[in-house]
């Protein structure tokens, strides 16, 4: 990607989150880290001089007015995601909000009725998409025309989640906050639209546990989500077709296995994986192509909304007939 002229990119909130998309932003050529803005103005500044960024801004419309940036990256807690986003929709600015944009349904389709109504131009960072694992998989897979088996190993702790800070009404949706990382494999991964959810062993809120789901895709794909919920497990993907098989164990670590093998190759991680948060480079890069209207991976706003549907579908007491 080659820029004709610099790409202004300011940042809203100030935790570590932020800090690592400055990182990563810093880095793409270019690119002018050009302000921040938090609520607790004295973590903002701080960021500030550790990263030389010239303006600290007490709010959003001070921000935009001095700055006049391309794109605007919103790492702000779940539960003020909405009002922070929707004051953002104010300008023309590219946006990329973090995940999840919304802490359940209700609020996502909120934040995405304001984009739409306001005209925005909106992205969402699911950074696990830009992964280097996740992108040579992708790659592999999609040149085998071939049936997929996907299978989908997540792993949630609401009371870690609690004791780490998190509110209650955020733990209650931990499956939009967390597990949607780990459901956005099937939409990356399976061919054509997801048009059925069937529940194997049924999400319980009352007593969380196993969660099971059977979804079928209108290709012929079909995954196995299996969560485990209050009790030990792994984030794992694999992805098995009658030649070769894919596995992402960590997520980080992609691994092959061809027929009539017994090993898995494991397949060399990229530098930037290595030396960012994973994922986050690619992300910045493609967001700062989506801001100058660039051929772009930059996931949308209405793309992550049907990820949030389709963890919605997962988690659902009964089976769900949907079109993703």
């Amino acid at each position: 990607m080659s820029l004709l002229r610099p790409c202004k990119v300011v940042i809203i909130g100030a935790g570590y989150t932020a800090r690592e998309h400055i990182r990563a932003f810093a880095d793409v050529p270019g690119v002018i880290i050009a302000g921040i803005h938090s609520r607790t103005r004295s973590r903002a500044e701080a960021l500030a001089r550790e990263f030389s960024i010239p303006l600290v801004c007490d709010s959003i419309v001070e921000l935009y007015e001095k700055t006049k940036a391309d794109l605007v990256v919103v790492t702000v807690v779940e539960l003020s995601m909405r009002a922070v986003s929707v004051a953002c929709f104010e300008y023309p600015w590219t946006i990329l909000l973090e995940k999840p944009a919304g802490y359940n349904i209700a609020d996502a389709q909120s934040i995405k009725d304001a984009a739409r109504k306001r005209k925005s131009k909106v992205f969402v960072a699911l950074n696990r998409r830009f992964y280097a694992s996740t992108q040579m998989v992708r790659n592999d897979v999609n040149c085998l025309d071939a049936k997929r088996f996907i299978k989908v190993q997540d792993q949630q702790d609401q009371k870690a989640a609690l004791a780490a800070g998190q509110p209650q009404l955020v733990v209650d949706n931990w499956m939009y906050a967390n597990s949607i990382h780990l459901v956005d494999y099937f939409r990356v991964l399976g061919r054509g639209k997801v048009t059925q959810v069937e529940p194997v062993h049924s999400w319980d809120p009352q007593c969380p546990g196993p969660v099971i789901s059977r979804i079928v895709f209108d290709s012929g794909d079909v995954g196995l989500y299996e969560g485990i919920w209050d009790g030990p497990g792994p984030w794992a993907v694999t992805v098995s077709t009658p030649l070769k098989r894919w596995e992402l164990r960590p997520l980080e670590q992609a691994g092959i296995q061809n027929r009539g093998e017994r090993k898995i190759q494991l397949l060399e991680q990229h530098a930037w994986d290595q030396k960012f948060k994973p994922g986050f480079r690619l992300q910045a890069q493609e967001a700062v192509a989506a801001a100058f209207g660039d051929p772009t991976q930059a996931i949308t706003l209405a793309d992550a909304f049907e990820t949030m549907l389709l963890v919605q579908a997962i988690f659902s007491r009964q089976p769900s007939i949907i079109m993703l």
